[in-house]
């Protein structure tokens, strides 16, 4: 996995800004539960667990254990460990577990971050009990329009281009034994409106953004704001995409 560059600071601004509230993930919470089926005392991994908000989410949920597991540690300072989670140092090509001690393993907007997808996928079939799933929440190319960062900085887009597609994960993944058994595309809801999604936004704390010029950052906070004048009333719902790998039976 590849180091984001997250010091203290950064780590604050990203649960600030991108920790998507419980209340607004309903449509997630439905979909893991059916194809997950996590029930009290699973043991879950949270592969590149950012500042915890689903680990915490999973926990509140269903019950399940976590391990959460985090490369950096400005963001794992912020992982509520304790009751229900675990919280390591590690990374997808490597995780710090045992072979075959977990029920599933969950990748949230970690994808794009790993640089040796075919060493990810091999540890999670290590790591994983059989049958179990690995399922994958992120952006994919050709995927993304409904993203609110692509609707009010279209740049963005450009970034995503560069992210693994969904046929480059499968074939990955393929290659340590699993197969794809959903893709779904879900939505969630960041904030009440539009007004209090821009205030929280937060450029150093999303790399897509943090990748734009000033002029096509300040393009996008126009947009978001006018938006945000000529409908008060409209949630901050974005869409993101749910891909869930199984083993291949024998």
């Amino acid at each position: 996995m590849t180091d984001t560059g997250y010091d203290a600071k950064t780590a604050a601004d990203y649960r600030a800004a991108r920790e998507v509230p419980q209340e607004g993930l309903t449509a997630w919470r439905e979909a893991i539960a059916e194809h997950a089926a996590l029930r009290p005392g699973a043991r879950l991994l949270d592969v590149g667990a950012g500042t915890g908000a689903f680990a915490t989410a999973f926990r509140d949920w269903y019950g399940a254990h976590v391990v959460a597991i985090e490369p950096a540690a400005a963001m794992r300072e912020l992982i509520p460990a304790g009751d229900g989670i675990t919280v390591l140092d590690g990374r997808a090509e490597r995780l710090p577990v045992a072979d075959a001690g977990a029920d599933a393993a969950w990748l949230g907007s970690v994808i794009h971050h790993i640089t040796d997808l075919p060493a990810a996928a091999r540890e999670l079939r290590r790591a994983l009990r059989p049958g179990g799933p690995v399922l994958i929440r992120n952006a994919f190319p050709g995927r993304c329009e409904r993203d609110l960062r692509v609707r009010f900085f279209p740049e963005t887009a450009a970034g995503i281009a560069d992210y693994p597609s969904v046929e480059v994960v499968t074939a990955a993944f393929a290659e340590a034994g699993f197969q794809r058994h959903a893709l779904l595309s879900l939505p969630h809801q960041s904030a009440p409106t539009l007004a209090e999604f821009a205030a929280r936004l937060r450029r150093d704390a999303d790399t897509k953004l943090r990748a734009l010029p000033d002029e096509a950052w300040q393009a996008g906070l126009d947009r978001l704001n006018r938006a945000a004048a000529e409908h008060p009333e409209e949630p901050a719902v974005s869409w993101m995409d749910l891909l869930v790998l199984r083993p291949a039976a024998v």
